[in-house]
């Protein structure tokens, strides 16, 4: 290119003249195959909106083709005119074509066999002008944002936030999902509703997942309290006192604590069980709390970071070390109190091995890690795999509401644990 644009590469821009003109290309060309034939885009979404009853996605097809043609418009406008401002417009309507034929990866089966012209379909029944737009479409954004010299990065960042929503969103929908079974053989769902939701909580339910969240509540809010409490006390007692075996101890807990805890497992059962507690709620939750000091390297870190000079013009003043810890090291360390505070909820939350060993078949003490479970087996999963993914969602929404409101101290005691 001989012309020179302030702000813009246009070494790339032939570049990108080519592969929109082969994304623009792809609707010309088959893109699947359906009961008469294969067919272009074009011609499905001229049939499709003779269609009186057809899925509601269909207008992802619609808006593929509208942000194509758009697309391939400002090509040819750029390459009459070329200004920064209607490249810029290029590279936003290109994202969004990029973004719709990727959307037609996940909603062809919808799409087509809601308008009744396709039975059984698949991805692999989808032809060369479905891949051809899809393959072009990134390599035209590519392009266009090294002409604009907009970082290619953001690009990557998509693709692998989608790859890492996709689960999140499967089981969300899946919750939603009106018809029932595992496997159904299409991302989105024909019809919606909430029953999912209400089933779990219903007073005929078989499913007690009322009882199994209240205890899982119970578990983890007792977790929080009693581990941030021995952790912090631990952590701060290594970090303050110098005593006799003081090391020695340190290496001790370091070691075991190198070794997973499910090794223990028959071990502290056969414990249990001989004190007649297996079973129990209570047996849960001691069992964590046992094991919570060996959690100590964090906080300790963390508290390393504090000078020792206020504790030392406290002693001066009079104060005990208890007073020291609750009135002044406590305050001062928010941060590592919320985030140890946080990781025992989220594991007493979450936790699955030593639960589904210690209940056994008592149902009424199942956390919903094991009660989801329950779900999953071969003989209900058929009949019950929507309500899981409804129990899935209900089971992560306080985890969600935790990690939004304590984000900031979580980070910054991790941070100030580094720093130590």
């Amino acid at each position: 290119m001989n012309r020179t644009v302030i702000g813009l590469n246009l070494k790339y821009f032939i570049h990108s003249i080519v592969a929109t003109l082969l994304m623009f290309t792809g609707l010309f060309l088959p893109f699947a195959s359906i009961n008469d034939g294969r067919k272009n885009i074009l011609s499905i979404a001229l049939k499709l909106t003779g269609v009186n009853e057809k899925s509601g996605l269909t207008l992802f097809m619609y808006l593929t083709i509208v942000f194509t043609i758009i697309s391939f418009a400002l090509c040819v406008a750029n390459i009459i005119k070329t200004t920064k401002l209607s490249f810029k417009a290029w590279q936003v309507l290109q994202a969004c074509a990029t973004a719709f034929w990727t959307f037609l990866l996940f909603s062809s089966k919808t799409i087509l066999e809601g308008g009744n012209l396709a039975k059984g379909f698949l991805n692999k029944n989808l032809s060369i002008g479905y891949w051809l737009g899809l393959v072009f479409a990134y390599v035209a954004l590519v392009f266009i944002m090294r002409v604009t010299q907009t970082n290619r990065g953001y690009i990557a960042l998509t693709i692998m936030s989608v790859i890492w929503v996709f689960p999140i969103l499967w089981i969300v929908l899946t919750a939603l999902r009106a018809e029932p079974g595992y496997y159904v053989g299409y991302f989105f769902p024909k019809h919606l509703t909430l029953n999912n939701f209400a089933k779990l909580f219903a007073a005929d339910s078989v499913i007690p997942f009322a009882k199994w969240w209240l205890n899982t509540f119970i578990v983890a809010m007792c977790a929080c309290v009693i581990n941030t409490l021995i952790i912090l006390a631990t952590s701060y007692i290594l970090s303050r006192t110098r005593f006799a075996g003081r090391k020695a101890f340190m290496n001790i807990l370091m070691i075991i604590g190198l070794f997973p805890g499910f090794m223990s497992l028959i071990a502290v059962y056969n414990i249990l069980k001989g004190l007649g507690i297996n079973q129990s709620l209570f047996a849960l939750i001691v069992v964590g709390a046992a094991g919570a000091a060996m959690g100590y390297h964090v906080s300790k870190g963390f508290f390393d970071t504090i000078p020792r000079a206020i504790d030392e013009a406290a002693i001066i003043d009079g104060a005990s070390r208890l007073q020291i810890f609750t009135h002044i090291t406590l305050p001062l360390s928010k941060s590592i109190v919320v985030y140890q505070a946080l990781g025992a909820f989220l594991a007493a939350w979450s936790d699955y091995i030593f639960p589904s060993m210690l209940f056994g078949d008592k149902q009424s003490s199942y956390t919903v890690a094991v009660g989801l479970y329950w779900l999953t087996d071969f003989r209900r999963i058929d009949a019950y795999y929507t309500q899981f993914a409804a129990g899935a969602v209900i089971v992560a929404i306080p985890i969600v509401i935790l990690f939004v409101w304590l984000q900031r101290f979580y980070v910054e005691g991790l941070s100030g644990s580094v720093k130590g």
